[in-house]
């Protein structure tokens, strides 16, 4: 046995079994000079606040040790990650990843290489919540002060400022990127989410991202303008995808299989409903998968003021409903054109929420807008938890153009065509 599963097995009670144990792991033990980074026997074990530059390399395995800070908030430093690299959250440590304002993280895997972050248990021992996950911080423009020019807001379970006045902040890359059973419970109803970008600028490239079996929400936006391109979602324990506190960012070809709560839980700002920035993306090409059951909640629940423009999208087998619409402000953007669906086919038991004392119904919204359909389209194995397939069983054409730059025109309806992009570099470990 190598000697990189005994130092795991010494460190963190053998609760972490190494991938790296089917390779040919170097002899030489890495030496790291940076602070808050401990290297012996081709393991790195990172706590604390690091403010130098530092790479992470495919040949060690590297352990998450309580909060890790990427930069003080001030410095401008960068966390490298190399493709194949796989980073362990420690269980008993709530190890937690988080890059503050003006550092960068720079974790660029390949579809046959990706970056792995899981948890430090064992192989089939491992749980939603098992560590903290991902978060960003950045020096966007976020709502949660209210109408003023510059705002910044503490992140949730003590994880530094964000928030800013610079829309086009870049925080990094996070491409061909994994992260499994994170969520940790920082307090009652408080658990962290897979990925939380929390006032992060358009100039940060997030693209061919999973979470899988995280506690809480897969992906939640506070805030800024970053856009994402190519996301899976699956198996969470809460929404696959939240926003809120203003976020006008993009999203195209997103697949969200949910079998818990909602496949979108969308607001402006709880306290404020019609604050601005307001929370407006444009998200095209999208496959949002309930399980077909009660345990399901809603599609996609747009509430607290949020816009929206949802295009292309197909909505499939939720047990409350396809799509609800919730309160006067959010309403009020209907009515302005700043809520809108075109191109977009829902198929569940019911589609439409019906909300006693909405200004509106749901299914009037849906079917003003050109391309809106009931059925007319089917996947081949969708609700599959360990071996999903998402592509359609027929090609869904009839895609309407999005007239912004961000954005593929292609002529399809939801997340795929006739290609599985989310082949061999995505996984569904049931533990």
């Amino acid at each position: 046995m190598i000697r990189l599963i005994g130092l795991l097995c010494l460190m963190v009670g053998c609760t972490a079994e190494v991938e790296k144990s089917e390779r040919d792991v170097a002899d030489t033990e890495p030496v790291s000079t940076v602070a808050g980074v401990d290297c012996e026997n081709n393991l790195c074990i990172l706590s604390g606040t690091i403010v130098d530059d530092y790479t992470m390399t495919a040949d060690n395995a590297y352990l998450l040790r309580g909060g890790v800070f990427i930069g003080d908030d001030t410095s401008e430093n960068t966390l490298i990650i190399e493709p194949g690299t796989v980073i362990y959250g420690e269980t008993n440590s709530d190890g937690i990843l988080v890059v503050r304002r003006n550092a960068k993280i720079m974790a660029e895997g390949t579809a046959e290489a990706p970056i792995v972050m899981t948890s430090s248990k064992n192989e089939g021992s491992r749980t939603r919540g098992d560590w903290g996950g991902v978060i960003i911080n950045g020096n966007a423009p976020i709502n949660s002060c209210g109408d003023v020019d510059f705002c910044e807001a503490q992140g949730e379970g003590g994880t530094g400022l964000y928030g800013g006045n610079d829309s086009e902040d870049n925080s990094g890359i996070l491409k061909y990127v994994r992260i499994e059973f994170a969520g940790t419970l920082v307090s009652p109803d408080n658990e962290l989410n897979g990925i939380a970008l929390q006032g992060v600028g358009s100039g940060t490239t997030l693209e061919y991202i999973q979470v899988h079996m995280n506690a809480d929400d897969g992906v939640e936006f506070f805030g800024g303008n970053v856009s994402i391109k190519h996301l899976v979602v699956s198996g969470v324990g809460d929404d696959a995808i939240d926003w809120t506190d203003g976020w006008q960012g993009n999203g195209q070809f997103i697949v969200l299989q949910q079998h818990l709560d909602n496949g979108i839980e969308a607001d402006n700002n709880g306290e404020n409903n019609t604050v601005t920035p307001m929370s407006n993306p444009t998200l095209s090409n999208m496959t949002i998968i309930g399980s077909g059951g009660a345990s399901s909640d809603i599609g996609v629940l747009l509430r607290e003021g949020t816009g929206v423009f949802i295009a292309n999208s197909l909505i499939y087998g939720w047990g409350d409903a396809s799509i609800d619409i919730d309160g006067d402000a959010t309403w009020a953007n209907a009515d302005v054109g700043d809520l809108l669906t075109a191109g977009t086919l829902v198929d569940s038991d019911i589609n439409f929420k019906i909300d006693n004392g909405e200004p509106h119904l749901v299914e009037d919204w849906f079917y003003a807008e050109d391309g809106n359909a009931e059925k007319g389209f089917s996947l081949i194995d969708p609700q599959n938890q360990a071996s999903p397939n998402f592509l359609p069983s027929e090609i869904v054409n009839g895609a309407i153009f999005v007239d912004n730059s961000f954005f593929d025109d292609v002529g399809f309806i939801g997340a795929m065509g006739d290609v599985d992009w989310s082949a061999g570099w995505t996984a569904y470990p049931e533990a």
